[in-house]
């Protein structure tokens, strides 16, 4: 008996129910296909890991007794880096932006190769206040090699892309280097 007072009121109160609608709903609209701009540009960026201000800087390291202290970069090392981005080569070349984040020696052969998160950030130019988002592979001793755009701020937002890098300038004892940046973005 008490199932079927439960039963009744349960039938009573499903049909007393008034529909909601959502606020939020609204008619989907017509399919805009949205225009994408292909943009290339052309930096350099100094990566100095010498010196009494240095632009990247070792934040981990491996805790084995092996550590070889002749490599700036041996496996497993982690750095932070605020490398400053240039119209050319040259230290003395205007500054275009900055390129914060970090990357991770992730070889273990003598063929140096790191895996970068960074952003690209300009302070100057036509894209001030934008940047690009690069996360990927970068097998340092190979002197053309290819990097993935994976997002951006600005007037990169969604941009997606790659960037070729080639280095411009390497010391082996020091790990300073200078690296031209040629990247090719599309972005909305």
């Amino acid at each position: 008996m008490e199932k079927t007072i439960i039963f009744a009121c349960i039938l009573l109160l499903s049909t007393c129910t008034t529909p909601a609608f959502s606020k939020y709903y609204r008619e989907s609209e017509a399919y805009k296909p949205v225009k994408l701009k292909k943009t290339q540009l052309r930096f350099f960026i100094h990566d100095i890991l010498s010196g009494s201000k240095p632009s990247a800087v070792r934040i981990a390291a491996p805790n084995t007794t092996a550590y070889d202290t002749g490599n700036p970069t041996p496996f497993g090392t982690v750095y932070a880096i605020d490398d400053v981005l240039t119209e050319g080569p040259e230290a003395t070349s205007a500054v275009v932006g900055n390129a914060q984040g970090m990357y991770l020696s992730s070889s273990q052969g003598k063929n140096l190769t790191l895996v970068m998160y960074v952003d690209l950030g300009f302070t100057a130019g036509r894209f001030k206040g934008s940047s690009l988002s690069v996360f990927s592979r970068n097998p340092v001793t190979e002197s053309h090699r290819e990097m993935a755009v994976v997002g951006g701020r600005g007037r990169f937002r969604r941009a997606q892309g790659t960037v070729f890098v080639k280095t411009h300038f390497l010391n082996y004892t020091n790990g300073d280097a200078v690296l031209q940046y040629d990247v090719e973005v599309v972005h909305p």
